[in-house]
């Protein structure tokens, strides 16, 4: 991850939209075993593929393939690698190995189809970052419609059951160097960084809940999939307000919004951890 080189975990707590992921790792494959304990011919291509699922994003992509063209054992040294924008939320890696071509004359019980699978192993990793979950771009705000001199943009689109990652981006305007060098030094943020960081991530939660609280599909009891922005949603609110019903945060949000807005700056605790 970025620099860094450790274990695949089951969870990055660290983890950002900003750092892209280099995965490897070593597979081992008896080629030979594997066609005679699928009751194929000696011949029959295979080959070893790699395919990532992002659950934030909804993308499902291909990361690494290998035809198995030989029949002794061999070692696969895969490397793949993903964007960070492009993922989030829970990643699934799948490695499998496969017929790689159509099995003309199979036995009663082989397979036959090009793409099935003869051996699959499963690893997921819980992508949770303290940073926003969704997708960050610099861009040039004097080439948009928004004010020349706006440090950010929050921008929402979708409903709440598309995914998180197609229907956030936060928009930072790179005319504010401030801006632009706080995401640049998250990882080891300086208390300037901190200071605007903490600006940032309470307007992304009062953008979030407003636009969630707003709508009518955010009810109680909602089966909203992992990754979608109602479940997204739903899991920033029981942070900020445990124990508080929705029905009850609507109510306040529209009675009386100064108020609440101060609410959601006290639960996301605005500027305590800046020395």
């Amino acid at each position: 991850m970025g620099e860094e080189q450790i274990s695949l975990p089951d969870k990055l707590p660290d983890w950002d939209y900003q750092t892209n992921l280099t995965l490897r790792r070593a597979v081992e494959i008896d080629a030979k075993s594997m066609r005679v304990g699928a009751g194929l011919p000696p011949t029959a291509p295979l080959a070893l593929a790699v395919v990532w699922t992002a659950s934030g994003s909804g993308l499902r992509a291909p990361g690494y393939r290998f035809a198995l063209s030989g029949q002794d054992e061999e070692v696969c040294e895969i490397e793949i690698q993903i964007p960070g924008a492009e993922v989030g939320g829970r990643l699934t890696l799948d490695t499998v190995a496969v017929l790689d071509s159509h099995n003309g004359k199979p036995e009663p019980a082989a397979p036959r189809r090009a793409g099935s699978i003869l051996w699959r192993d499963r690893h997921e990793i819980q992508l949770q970052g303290d940073a926003p979950q969704f997708p960050i771009s610099v861009i040039d705000f004097g080439k948009t419609s928004f004010p020349n001199d706006s440090a950010w943009h929050v921008q929402i689109s979708g409903n709440l059951f598309s995914a998180t990652m197609g229907g956030m981006i936060l928009l930072v305007n790179e005319r504010n160097s401030a801006m632009v060098r706080a995401f640049q030094n998250a990882a080891r943020p300086r208390t300037v960084d901190k200071v605007v960081l903490s600006s940032v991530y309470c307007d992304v939660a009062r953008t979030m809940a407003e636009h969630g609280l707003r709508s009518d599909e955010l009810t109680e009891g909602t089966p909203y999939p992992e990754g979608t922005l109602g479940a997204t949603i739903i899991s920033l609110l029981d942070r900020l307000f445990p124990a508080v019903s929705l029905v009850e945060l609507k109510l306040r949000m529209e009675q009386s919004p100064a108020h609440f807005a101060s609410e959601l700056r006290a639960a996301v605790r605005l500027f305590e951890e800046i020395e």
